[in-house]
């Protein structure tokens, strides 16, 4: 079946894709010319600065209004410092920190350097109500668990970046934080009343309207009582009577990506999801990581062909390309502001949080556990390790050690353990607890904090992130930087 080549065109301005390397290929800008919105970059494509100025440079020579995204959250989520990790705090880190100036100029400074390479839409901040105490894909990404806080610091975020010319786009309605599923690899349920996801999940959304936000992305997961079975990304009931006529939303509705299994799975591929996003009131369609050409254009057929007979009237498409329109257009003057370089590192240090004493930890051996990583993360580095004054260390898996190899290899040294999310471990768990009940053992907690602490733990260090600036301000802590 040939493609309507009008449709096709009108298709492509709905569409964020994305393409590997480090410098655009030929079918990349060739898109832009005929009409694509724009494209989401990843820690694929950036090498350093230059490089990635230059690739933006190259994309906005195909058209001068190309939308060019990222997911740049600071903390454990980092595409720029995707190579040694971000130099700023994450959202845990500035919530428990409380000061909303402090997170307005951490995300104003993150804005600045986006913009000197070329960014101008930042998938950025999350403002989701971390309630879920495990929840395998926010945590550290949100600011707390108490929505009159995490919409204050939702607020000052979105200020921030877009006193810095980038348009922000706060995530993922109607609220991610209660999920103990990843969006990524199924569909979540937050099985709540209206009245609780009103009073729980979506004042921070509330707060970046009234900030002004330009942008909104959508969360693959249900909420029975208003989606029934389908994620909210698909929900007119959600994107168009609560957010737009509720809540009185008149920026730019962006989906999270499309091939995430929340969304594909859901509406039987990428693009019948595509289709159903926009019909239900999207209006920007992130595809996602693993793009190429062919399924841009198999994306852009099913938009094209569901036009065409009749399934999505195109005057809901001619809105949504009207929207992202006005989105790539949006300008703003940057508030001329002197930020120190070392911002972040400051905001990181004071994140930290120490119960106990580190009193007899001043020459420690410090053994920190290999931890998986979310695909929102990426194998990005984290740890005490790069900050270290010689310090002996050892990785390790925690199901591949025991209490009894450690204290050998620490040689009368007292042990310092860092983790990732370590009460989610069971073996991390009782590793730590067989080491503090027969060994000096301080703790670096350096996932989302929780309740757990192992028996007899001398100190137990909560750093609220896993981003270089948080391991450099635990090493510091510890006495351990030269």
């Amino acid at each position: 079946m040939t493609t309507d080549p009008g449709l096709r065109r009108l298709a492509l301005r709905t569409m964020l894709a994305a393409f590997p390397g480090h410098t655009a290929p030929e079918w990349a800008t060739g898109l832009l010319g005929e009409g694509l919105a724009g494209y989401t970059l990843f820690g694929f494509n950036v090498a350093e600065p230059g490089q990635l100025a230059g690739l933006t440079a190259q994309l906005r020579a195909a058209r001068r209004d190309t939308l060019i995204a990222i997911d740049e959250e600071g903390g454990d989520v980092t595409r720029l410092a995707h190579l040694t990790g971000s130099p700023y705090p994450g959202n845990a880190a500035l919530g428990a920190i409380g000061d909303l100036d402090l997170t307005r100029r951490v995300y104003h400074s993150i804005g600045r350097e986006l913009a000197d390479v070329g960014v101008n839409l930042n998938l950025a901040p999350t403002v989701d109500v971390n309630t879920a105490t495990d929840n395998p894909v926010i945590g550290t990404r949100s600011f707390g668990a108490d929505p009159v806080r995490v919409a204050a610091h939702a607020a000052a975020a979105v200020v921030g970046l877009q006193q810095a010319g980038v348009a922000a786009c706060a995530k993922h309605f109607p609220g991610h934080g209660a999920t103990v599923a990843d969006s990524h690899l199924e569909l979540p349920t937050v099985d709540v009343s209206p009245q609780l996801l009103r009073d729980r999940e979506l004042p921070p959304f509330a707060a970046v309207i009234a900030a002004g936000t330009k942008a909104i992305m959508t969360a693959h997961i249900r909420v029975p009582a208003i989606t029934g079975d389908d994620p909210a990304t698909f929900s007119e009931k959600l994107l168009v009577d609560v957010l737009r006529k509720e809540y009185g939303f008149t920026g730019c509705v962006v989906t999270d990506a499309l091939e995430m299994q929340g969304a594909a799975r859901a509406a039987g591929g990428i693009g019948p999801a595509a289709v159903r996003a926009l019909a239900a009131g999207a209006d920007l369609l992130c595809l996602g990581a693993d793009i190429d050409l062919e399924i841009t254009e198999q994306v852009a057929a099913a938009i094209a062909g569901a036009i065409a007979d009749g399934t999505l009237p195109i005057a809901r498409v001619e809105q949504a390309v009207a929207r992202n329109q006005a989105l790539a257009a949006w300008t703003h003057g940057i508030e001329e502001i002197e930020l120190s370089p070392r911002l972040g590192y400051d905001a990181a240090r004071r994140a930290v949080s120490v119960e106990g004493s580190l009193t007899g930890f001043e020459h420690p051996f410090v053994v920190q556990l290999r931890a998986g990583h979310t695909i929102a993360e990426g194998a990005v580095p984290w740890g005490l390790s790069p900050h270290l004054d010689g310090t002996p260390q050892l990785a390790v898996a925690a199901d591949e050690t025991s209490a009894g190899a450690l204290i050998d290899a620490a040689a009368g040294r007292p042990i310092v353990l860092v983790g990732r999310h370590t009460h989610r471990n069971p073996a991390a768990r009782s590793l730590a607890e067989q080491l503090a009940l027969a060994h000096p053992l301080a703790v670096v907690e350096m996932g989302w904090p929780a309740g757990w602490r192992p028996s007899g733990v001398k100190a137990f260090v909560t750093t609220y992130g896993a981003s270089h600036a948080n391991g450099r301000a635990a090493a510091e802590v510890l006495g351990l930087v030269a």
